[in-house]
C-alpha cells in the first residue's frame, strides 16, 4: 500500500468515511482513489470497514435520539428496519418472471 493510499485512509477515518473531503485533505484525485480500490484488495477491505464504521457511528446517533424520545428518529427506524412488522407507507412486491410482460394502454 502507498503513503498516499495510507494517508487517505487516515483521512476517511477523519471525515467519517467521506470520500470527497479525505481525497481533498491529502491531495487524492476521486479517480485515483477508485482505481485503487480496484487494484487493491486490501485497500478496498480497509476503505468498506472505515465506511461500516460511519454508518455504525450513525446508527449510535439515532439510538440516542430515539432515548431521547425523538419522534423523527423513531419513525424512520421503524420504517427502515421495522418493515416485516408492516412498519411501512408502500408495498414492495419483488417477483421472479420468466418470458415477456405485455402492458396494454387504452
Amino acid at each position: 500500500m502507498t503513503k498516499k493510499q495510507k494517508d487517505v485512509l487516515k483521512a476517511l477515518e477523519e471525515t467519517h468515511g467521506v470520500i470527497t473531503e479525505a481525497c481533498k485533505k491529502v491531495g487524492f484525485t476521486r479517480s485515483a482513489f477508485y482505481i485503487a480500490m480496484d487494484k487493491d484488495p486490501q485497500f478496498k477491505k480497509q476503505v468498506e470497514d472505515i465506511q461500516e464504521a460511519a454508518v455504525d457511528y450513525v446508527e449510535s446517533q439515532l439510538f440516542k435520539n430515539i432515548q431521547q424520545g425523538n419522534i423523527t428518529g423513531q419513525i424512520f427506524y421503524l420504517k427502515t428496519k421495522g418493515k416485516h412488522r408492516g412498519y411501512i407507507e408502500k408495498t414492495e412486491v419483488q417477483s421472479e418472471v420468466s418470458g415477456s410482460i405485455n402492458f396494454e394502454f387504452n
